[in-house]
């Protein structure tokens, strides 16, 4: 594998490492806890997090139809921490096959984004894996946060 996408897999496994961090150890009622209207569980967060990279990187990058079913992601429930783990590592192999077959000759060529025909060049594709990716890895962190307050006011009570 080229350094450049040596260096952008080592990226997105350290965001998954937050991740990971965030989620370990929590029972699974903090897992599918939502904090609020309008607002996603860390399971969902997980999950679209693992089903858009997988996306944007296969789907659209590798031209490896996923049968992705995003509204889906937006309804799990009761998937427990080492599920999510798994999901993650599964999602980073994906990545890592991907990425093997690329070289900086490719970041300039077009792919056509199935879900709307839209033309993307490669590079684009890989810059807005890692920007959703670290946005997603905020949301997580924020919504652990949330948890760990919120559940210090209802133990203390």
């Amino acid at each position: 594998m080229e350094l450049f996408f040596e260096a952008y897999l080592s990226r997105l496994s350290e965001l998954y490492k937050d991740v990971e961090g965030a989620i370990t150890g929590l029972p699974q009622e903090a897992l599918d806890w939502v904090p609020g209207p309008d607002m996603n569980s860390l399971a969902v967060l997980v999950v679209h997090t693992c089903g858009a990279q997988r996306y944007w990187l296969g789907d659209v990058v590798g031209r490896t139809p996923s049968a992705r079913n995003r509204e889906a992601e937006f309804r799990v429930q009761s998937l427990d921490a080492g599920v999510l783990l798994d999901k993650i590592r599964d999602t980073l192999a994906d990545a890592q096959a991907v990425l093997e077959k690329l070289g900086l000759q490719n970041l300039p060529e077009i792919r056509v984004v199935p879900r709307n025909d839209r033309q993307v060049t490669v590079a684009w594709a890989l810059s807005h894996v890692l920007a959703h990716t670290a946005l997603h890895v905020g949301h997580i962190e924020l919504t652990r946060q949330l948890w760990d307050a919120s559940h210090k006011r209802t133990t203390s009570r």
